[in-house]
């Protein structure tokens, strides 16, 4: 996890005012948000822990460091709806523009994803598109979380003005940082207790892109999906599994009510007091009769335990609310009254909010990747501007919805016999659920069957006219 931030950048030559006072500004976005960045990722981490559920619980009981996933479980819900499959351009071929070797080179796919979940997680990440140096790939794509990196916004744009990356820590100093400017990026490292400053110029004006989740005009930098609801639904179900842990040790022990007895029997042989667990723990009490006193013989009666069934309908109703945060099943988080899904319609209808949810993210983030993908390519590619035709680049994204494979097949085979040609496509092979990998397979099988059948054609064509002269001539 990140450190805390320095509230101010001071003394670095090599820097001009106008850079110094644009670093400290970012500088000082990014300190207002980490706190609240901070605790997210606590919540996702499972690193929250409550710490005191009030004075009626023993001390042994409020030191306990329990934790829930629900925060994880919230935002990786929707994640695993979100998967891009690959670019696409439908105006050419992207492999020739080196798409292959970008994703390679770069893990860009992974970058994506990674991308993705901090987006979900803090509201916004930032995807960020360098040229490589030497020994490294032509391109670079790298993804930064919230709290390493905060930028300006130009509404006006739909851009960047700016952008400060935190790229290394010394406790809560900075000894690291890019500042990425309108076609110049400026490097500083400290070394040794002296900084090195670099600049680099580009025609890329500020080369990194937003990837904002649920923005909207009056916060353009999105929201995180682990909302202040959430975080308070999962407070109050840590503060009902605390009291579970106490009642499960304390007051799940039936009680047993001792009439007429003196505390004799609570001591060992030589006086001393027994240990709360023999007396707890034993299964058989032998407590003698005494003629002389009041009541001769001691009665032993039993008190039932207290059903723990409050503390999990609480943390059951808790659950349940939490999945209406998420917009994910009551399956996913509640431990009883729970209905499977008994059709692929209802299993759709009981996650259909979520799916919406995923259509919405995915369309938020596609311009941004668009931008990103086609920036790299051309910095890939030596050029120093994105060409129009590159306009029509953009992500395919996996479908949220999980249709098995045989429901697919048979509504692609449906699509198919109303449009014949379809099924020479790579569209057709789609809506017939094979995979990207299954359809370079068949295709390229289709091609060395097709080039085979050309060559017997050829073959067969140059044989008939010899077998023609060598009929003619044994009719002579």
């Amino acid at each position: 996890m990140s450190e805390p931030v320095t509230t101010e950048l001071r003394g670095i030559p090599g820097l001009d005012d106008d850079e110094l006072r644009t670093a400290n500004l970012l500088l000082a976005g990014l300190k207002d948000r980490q706190e609240r960045n901070l605790l997210r990722s606590c919540y996702y981490d499972g690193r929250r822990a409550i710490h005191d559920v009030g004075g009626v619980i023993p001390a042994t009981y409020r030191n306990l460091a329990l934790v829930l996933g629900w925060a994880a479980k919230g935002v990786d819900g929707l994640a695993r709806r979100c998967n891009l499959d690959a670019m696409v351009w439908p105006d050419g071929d992207i492999d020739a523009l080196g798409m292959p070797e970008l994703a390679d080179s770069n893990f860009l796919f992974s970058e994506m994803s990674q991308a993705r979940t901090d987006s979900l997680l803090h509201g916004v990440s930032y995807l960020i598109t360098t040229q490589g140096a030497d020994g490294e790939p032509k391109a670079l794509v790298h993804a930064k979380d919230a709290l390493n990196a905060f930028g300006q916004w130009n509404p006006r744009r739909r851009a960047l003005d700016n952008l400060l990356s935190i790229t290394s820590r010394d406790h809560d100093q900075i000894t690291g940082f890019v500042l990425y400017l309108d076609g110049v990026t400026v490097t500083a490292d400290r070394v040794g207790g002296n900084w090195d400053v670099r600049r680099s110029k580009h025609p890329w004006h500020v080369p990194a892109d937003p990837l904002v989740y649920h923005p909207r005009a009056s916060r353009r930098m999105g929201r995180s999906r682990i909302t202040r609801p959430a975080m308070e639904l999962q407070d109050a179900a840590l503060r009902a599994l605390r009291r579970l842990e106490a009642h499960m040790d304390i007051y799940a022990i039936p009680k047993l009510m001792v009439l007429g007895a003196d505390e004799s029997i609570f001591k060992n042989a030589d006086g001393s007091p027994k240990a709360s667990w023999q007396v707890v723990m034993g299964r058989v009490l032998g407590i003698p009769d005494d003629d002389d006193a009041a009541n001769p013989r001691a009665q032993v009666q039993q008190l039932s335990a207290e059903s723990p069934q409050p503390h999990l309908a609480q943390l059951n109703a808790l659950a349940k609310l939490t999945a209406r945060e998420y917009d994910l099943p009551d399956s996913d988080f509640a431990m009883t009254d729970i209905a499977n899904p008994t059709s692929a319609d209802s299993y759709n209808a009981s996650r259909e909010n979520l799916i919406a949810e995923a259509e919405g993210a995915t369309e938020d983030w596609s311009v941004a990747i668009r931008r990103t993908v086609t920036r790299a390519l051309a910095i890939q590619n030596g050029v120093d501007e994105v060409p129009a035709a590159w306009s029509t680049i953009a992500p395919k994204w996996r479908p949220p919805v999980y249709v098995s494979k045989a429901a697919q097949a048979d509504a692609g085979a449906k699509q198919l016999a109303m449009v014949p040609w379809l099924a020479e496509t790579k569209v057709g092979l789609e809506l017939l659920g094979l995979d990207e990998q299954q359809i370079e397979r068949a295709l390229a099988e289709k091609a060395v069957a097709e080039r085979k059948a050309a060559g017997r054609a050829v073959v067969a064509a140059l044989q008939q006219p010899q077998q023609q002269v060598t009929a003619d001539a044994n009719g002579a």
